[in-house]
C-alpha cells in the first residue's frame, strides 16, 4: 500500500555536509510517491502552473530540469474551479492527474478576497487530504541578511483549525468561527514530525501552542504530541507558546537551528512566513503538502500580478520547492546538482532579480543557472 511507504532518501541526504542540502531533503519520510516510469523511461509529474507569475517562473523550472536532463515528463492542468452539480469544483481533469502521478508541483494561486471566493490552495489541500505543510527555512550562504544561522523545518496540520471554513453569523455583527482540532489530526501530524526529524538528522522536535489560553483545543494538541514523543526516545521533546516563540527567533534564531517545530494550522501559517522574513523572504522559501496518496510541493508566495508577463518574477521559491520534490521522489543526483547552481547563483550577487536586490529579469537569472549547471 501506498500509505505504508518509507522513502529512505531524506536519510541519506542528511548525512551530507552541506546545510543547504540538509534543509531542503525530501519533505516525506513516509508519504506516498508511486514510482512508476513511463514508457519513455521518465517520471510524469502534474504541474498546475498557477496564476499571475506562476506560468513565467513554472517555465523557468521547466527549462533549468531540461538543462539538467531530469528525467521528468510535466503533465500541465488547470485547477480552475468548474460548476459540477451546482458547487464549483476543482476539474476532474487535473484531480486524476494528481492521483495517478502522486506528486505534483504548484505555483501561486490567487484568490479573491471576500464573501463566497473559497480559496484553490485550502481546497486542493482538503481535495487530497494534505495534511502536513513543510516549510524549511535555511539561511542562503552569500545572501546577506540580518542573520546568516537559520536553519529550522516548521512542520504545520494543514486540515483543520481555525481554517476549517467553519463560520456563521449568530446574529447581526456578531460572527462565530469555530477552530476544529481532532485528536486523529494532531496526533498524525506530531507523528510525520518526529518521523521527518529522525530521518533527516535532527534531533529536537518542538510544538508551538496557546495551551495556556485555549486549554481544550491546543490542549488536544499537546497531549497528541506528548503521546507521540514516548516513541521517540532519541528525540528530544519540548514546547513553546507562539508569541514567546515568535519573540525568540526573531531576537536570536541560532537556538531554534537543527529543530523541527511543530503546531496547529494558523500558527504554522503565521509563524513560518515570519520565519521565511528572516532568511530573505517568501521568494526563497520552498514549501511541500504532504498527504499520505500524494504530495503537492509548491511556492507559497502571492501570484503578483502586477509584475505578471514583465520579466521581472523571481523562480526560486518554486525551484527548491521542485528540489524537495525530487528528493522525495529519491533522485537525490538532479536535485544536488540543480540547488548548487541556483545557490551559487544567488550567492555571487550578479544575476539575481529585484526582490533579491538586483536587476536581472527572469530570463537572465534562469540563463545563469542553467550556464552554471552545463559546466558542472
Amino acid at each position: 500500500m501506498l500509505a505504508s511507504r518509507t522513502l529512505v532518501g531524506s536519510a541519506r541526504i542528511a548525512s551530507r555536509s552541506s546545510q543547504s542540502i540538509r534543509c531542503y531533503a525530501s519533505a516525506s519520510p513516509t508519504a506516498a510517491f508511486g514510482g512508476k516510469k513511463n514508457s519513455n523511461g521518465n517520471y510524469t509529474v502534474t504541474l498546475i502552473p498557477g496564476d499571475g507569475i506562476g506560468p513565467e517562473i513554472s517555465e523557468s523550472v521547466k527549462d533549468i530540469y531540461s538543462a539538467a536532463k531530469v528525467p521528468i515528463e510535466w503533465e500541465e492542468v488547470s485547477v480552475t474551479p468548474v460548476l459540477k452539480g451546482g458547487k464549483t469544483v476543482i476539474p476532474d481533469a487535473a484531480i486524476n492527474s494528481v492521483k495517478k502521478n502522486t506528486v505534483a508541483l504548484k505555483g501561486p494561486l490567487a484568490t479573491p478576497i471576500g464573501k463566497g471566493h473559497v480559496s484553490l490552495n485550502l481546497t486542493l489541500r482538503r481535495t487530497f487530504n494534505l495534511f502536513a505543510n513543510v516549510r524549511p527555512c535555511v539561511s542562503v550562504k552569500g545572501f546577506k541578511t540580518p542573520y546568516d544561522d537559520v536553519n529550522t523545518v516548521l512542520i504545520r496540520e494543514n486540515t483543520e483549525g481555525e481554517y476549517s471554513g467553519i463560520e456563521h453569523e449568530v446574529v447581526d455583527g456578531v460572527v462565530q468561527s469555530i477552530k476544529l482540532i481532532t485528536w486523529d489530526a494532531s496526533e498524525r501530524v506530531a507523528r510525520y514530525a518526529f518521523n521527518y526529524a529522525q530521518s533527516t538528522g535532527r534531533k529536537r522536535v518542538t510544538a508551538v501552542h496557546k495551551a495556556n489560553i485555549m486549554k481544550m483545543s491546543d490542549g488536544m494538541f499537546l497531549s497528541a504530541c506528548r503521546q507521540v514523543a514516548k516513541d521517540f526516545p532519541q528525540i528530544t521533546y519540548d514546547e513553546d507558546l507562539l508569541d514567546r516563540a515568535c519573540l525568540q527567533i526573531v531576537t536570536n534564531p541560532k537556538p531554534f537551528s537543527d529543530r523541527v517545530m511543530v503546531m496547529p494550522n494558523l500558527y504554522g501559517d503565521i509563524l513560518s512566513d515570519m520565519c521565511a522574513g528572516l532568511i530573505g523572504g517568501l521568494g526563497l522559501t520552498p514549501s511541500g503538502n504532504i498527504g499520505r496518496d500524494a504530495s503537492i510541493f509548491e511556492a507559497v508566495h502571492g501570484s503578483a500580478p502586477d509584475i505578471a508577463g514583465k520579466g521581472l518574477a523571481n523562480p526560486t521559491a518554486l525551484l527548491l520547492s521542485s528540489l524537495m520534490m525530487l528528493r522525495h521522489m529519491n533522485l537525490n543526483e538532479y536535485a544536488d546538482k540543480i540547488e548548487k547552481a541556483a545557490l551559487t547563483t544567488i550567492a555571487e550577487g550578479k544575476h539575481i532579480t529585484g526582490d533579491l536586490g538586483g536587476k536581472a529579469s527572469t530570463k537572465e537569472y534562469t540563463s545563469t543557472i542553467i550556464d552554471k549547471l552545463s559546466k558542472a
